[in-house]
């Protein structure tokens, strides 16, 4: 029993030397980083330890635009792609005539280049010189004034913002919930159309509780995802987030790395351990909620 013990630990090795390695180790020198106060990367000293990064943090208004940038980015982009997701999976689901075409169209936009995309985007909603875009010439056509999106008012670009995020991350959540849809019995179905159940009572009865560990997966996924938006942002505005007002997060913990004001590992690791409590705090929540659906 020993040696087999013995063995099942030598083929886990190499496994738990990675993840020591390279999640581990980096994960407990975030935290030391964070509690060092007045770290300078020249001379790797620092004065003290304690709470003052967090404090700093905290209190950094670029800190405090990027938390609400990604906030609104969650909480707008979650709920619609998903809502989208699971009403395009619905449609999938029902048609029969060239069905795998429809859903390899869908799944296009995922394998795309993220920058790529970012450039479209950009064409279609950036006023130039030469042109207003197409986005603003449909304003215009239907007799709106032209607008900004990448560098007028800040809700236009939240709106660019969204609109992208949801673009990008929708292909993935369709594919998700056609399989899910695919996998549901159909003689449930069945039985339902011989008690003469409506469509929409089928759906609320059978389809959705069928799908619902699908549907709380996407929804933890996407919040975790969206917390980490930051390439996303550079594809359309560029790489000076805070001149844009569109900064993130993540695109916070970037800068006071390697940004114009870089070189603060301590502000960078402080910043990344708050982003962690927030994503882990939501992540729980979700997690109770979905037991708790499913019991009930």
């Amino acid at each position: 029993m020993k040696k087999q013990n013995l063995k099942a630990w030598l083929y886990l090795l190499p496994a738990l030397a990675f993840l020591a390695v390279f999640m581990i180790y980096p994960l407990v020198d975030v935290v030391v980083y964070s509690l060092e106060e007045g770290y300078n990367s020249a001379s790797q000293t620092f004065r003290g330890v304690g709470l003052y990064n967090f404090s700093y943090v905290l209190r950094d208004p670029y800190f405090l635009a990027a938390v609400r940038n990604t906030f609104i980015l969650v909480v707008i982009t979650v709920p619609v792609s998903t809502g989208l997701a699971l009403l395009i999976s619905l449609g999938l689901n029902s048609i029969k005539a060239l069905k795998n075409l429809f859903q390899t169209v869908y799944f296009l936009p995922y394998v795309t280049n993220t920058l790529a995309v970012g450039l479209v985007f950009m064409i279609l909603f950036k006023k130039t010189a030469y042109s207003e875009g197409l986005v603003n010439l449909l304003i215009n056509w239907f007799g709106g004034p032209s607008v900004d999106f990448i560098d007028g008012p800040y809700w236009a670009k939240m709106l660019v913002m969204c609109i992208y995020t949801v673009w990008v991350v929708m292909p993935f959540k369709i594919l998700i919930l056609t399989s899910a849809l695919a996998s549901v019995n159909p003689e449930y179905y069945k039985a339902a159309r011989v008690d003469g159940a409506s469509r929409g009572r089928i759906f609320w009865r059978i389809t959705l509780p069928m799908i619902s560990p699908m549907i709380f997966y996407l929804v933890i996924t996407g919040f975790i995802g969206a917390f980490k938006a930051y390439a996303d942002e550079v594809a359309l505005f560029g790489t000076d987030l805070n001149a844009a007002g569109m900064n993130t997060i993540v695109g916070y913990v970037y800068d006071m790395l390697y940004g114009n004001s870089g070189g603060y590992p301590s502000y960078a690791s402080a910043a990344a351990l708050i982003l962690f409590a927030i994503v882990f705090t939501i992540t729980c929540v979700n997690l109770l909620i979905s037991r708790r659906t499913q019991i009930s």
